[in-house]
């Protein structure tokens, strides 16, 4: 495909590390979107198995896919913020490697800015194994979140979330190794008000065995230094809000 003659209306961006399993899926999921108006842009961080190769094999193949490959492990928020630094589009979208998007999933969010003019849109998405089967997994979320609400949720699953650089400019995340999406989500909500969600899936989430106690132990660490060091929250509140974040944390993995 021919490179388009104006900036594209969204940029996705993709952190990868060793993703070969995953990630020419997740790449077709963007190239068979319903609209074509996007360029992804693929941050490799120093893989050390054959995803650099797959990358190039396919960024060859569609001038849309723009690809860097970095010499050293950064962890996602480098590599999602080298991305964002280059991205050309008005709107901001996010696939991690192993997730899969619905073929309209992009065309229904920029129609749900048009209608609602949030600086952020998500939706509910589906769970997937890790050989993809469906099993109608489905976490709901509300048409609306506050940056209140936000606090204590885990509403917004990075790959259903597109920000509006209109109205909140290029955001970073910042650079911690986990929960650097939701302290982001919290960064936009507090700066620009309410994000809009969609209520029908329009994103898999795939869940992969492994470690998942340590994991979940090492996010709820990483949520505490969010509420703490970036939100600034007292003590009291940070309590409070932790509580809800763990409870309903539960309640989600458990779908």
């Amino acid at each position: 495909m021919s490179a388009s003659p104006h900036a594209p209306s969204v940029s996705v961006v993709m952190p990868t590390y060793n993703s070969e399993r995953f990630v020419r899926e997740a790449i077709e999921s963007v190239k068979q979107q319903s609209m074509d108006d996007w360029e992804l842009l693929i941050v490799d961080d120093a893989s050390t198995d054959g995803t650099p190769g797959i990358l190039r094999a396919l960024e060859a193949l569609d001038t849309r896919i723009k690809v860097t490959l970095c010499s050293a492990n950064g962890g996602p928020a480098t590599a999602r913020n080298l991305a964002i630094a280059k991205a050309k589009g008005r709107y901001i979208a996010f696939l991690d490697s192993d997730d899969i998007w619905r073929r309209d999933k992009l065309e229904r969010q920029l129609n749900l800015f048009r209608q609602t003019g949030a600086p952020l849109v998500y939706s509910a998405y589906e769970k997937i194994n890790e050989i993809g089967e469906r099993k109608g997994r489905v976490v709901q979320v509300p048409v609306s979140v506050t940056y209140d609400e936000m606090l204590g949720a885990t509403i917004i699953a990075t790959c259903t979330a597109v920000y509006d650089t209109a109205r909140v400019g290029k955001v970073l995340m910042p650079a911690i190794r986990k929960r650097q999406d939701f302290a982001l989500w919290l960064k936009i909500l507090k700066q620009a008000g309410p994000a809009r969600g969609s209520a029908e899936p329009l994103a898999y989430l795939r869940k992969r065995p492994g470690s998942v106690s340590s994991n979940r132990l090492s996010a709820l660490g990483y949520t505490w230094r969010v509420y703490r060091d970036h939100e600034r929250l007292s003590l009291v509140r940070t309590l409070v809000c932790f509580t809800k974040y763990t409870v309903r944390a539960a309640a989600k993995a458990c779908i």
